[in-house]
């Protein structure tokens, strides 16, 4: 016989702590939310972690409100199998989460105080490295830094964590002279017809343009998600366009898709913005976010 939903007179979140406990009811549960463990469910973790990020970035808060809930639902999934083996539960994240924000803020909590926002930055990095020597964490000032990070967001993290202890490039300029170098050897084992050495400096010269983003102060995977919005945003002005000539991509050519890209490239450069319609439904607006107009 089935069962009755947890019932909304409860807190929302003992509802959905309810919710997740009877999906992995070895009897009565679902049978896919049975079978999950922790390396099957990450991947979907990161993935509504994306899409806030997603929802951020096209100011759209009721997406935002969803997916927040479904990120949420990540947590209570996670903490939920490791209460089934007797681990911890949701009660132990959250304390653990509350416990370590009152620990860095002891400006807020405490009666420590900070000269200048640097001084802060400076004080709970040290709380930081307190914490991961209290865990035992001290083999390299690099193995807290995840793995499963995005690979320029990583390696921003260990050029800068290395950067902490003097080992950095004095300035700028030597940064640039360094990613001009490993373009240099890109370049040559090209030319050699070597790829998987060209693939192996591929990564040394993003690892400079990283290098090169945190001297800058910049994301590079916020700069990188711009240039892709504008990329999505010209090509689709360039569809839309050729769907207007009763053509495709593919029934065009380099040279007319090209002079369409600088017209879309023009247009933004005199401050026009533009929502090129979908080629498959002309004269309807497509939904491309809100992605900045050109810089320049």
């Amino acid at each position: 016989m089935t069962r009755a939903a947890p019932p909304a007179t409860l807190r929302p979140i003992d509802r959905l702590l309810a919710i997740m406990a009877r999906l992995r009811d070895p009897k009565d549960g679902c049978p896919w939310d049975q079978e999950q463990s922790f390396a099957t469910v990450a991947p979907y973790t990161v993935e509504e972690a994306y899409e806030v990020a997603d929802a951020i970035e096209r100011g759209d808060l009721s997406d935002l409100k969803e997916e927040l809930g479904d990120l949420l639902l990540q947590v209570v999934f996670h903490a939920r199998m490791a209460e089934e083996q007797g681990a911890f539960a949701f009660d132990d994240v959250a304390n653990a989460i509350n416990d370590k924000m009152i620990r860095r803020h002891p400006h807020v909590f405490a009666d420590e105080t900070y000269a200048s926002l640097a001084h802060q930055i400076e004080g709970w990095e040290a709380l930081k490295a307190a914490e991961r020597e209290g865990k035992g964490r001290t083999a390299s000032l690099l193995d807290d830094i995840p793995t499963g990070l995005p690979a320029l967001t990583r390696a921003v993290k260990l050029s800068k964590r290395a950067a902490k202890v003097g080992f950095v490039w004095p300035d700028i300029s030597h940064v640039v002279d360094k990613l001009d170098e490993e373009l240099g050897e890109l370049k040559a084992e090209i030319a050699a017809g070597d790829f998987e050495k060209a693939r192996q400096e591929m990564g040394d010269v993003l690892f400079v343009v990283a290098n090169l983003a945190r001297t800058l102060d910049v994301d590079p995977e916020d700069s990188l998600r711009y240039t892709n919005a504008k990329f999505v945003r010209r090509f689709k002005y360039v569809e839309a366009r050729l769907a207007e000539r009763g053509r495709t991509p593919d029934q065009s050519d380099l040279a007319e898709m090209d002079a369409l890209w600088e017209e879309a490239k023009a247009a933004e450069r005199e401050g026009q913005t533009f929502s090129a319609p979908s080629p498959a439904r002309p004269g309807t607006a497509a939904r491309t976010g809100r992605a900045p107009a050109v810089r320049g």
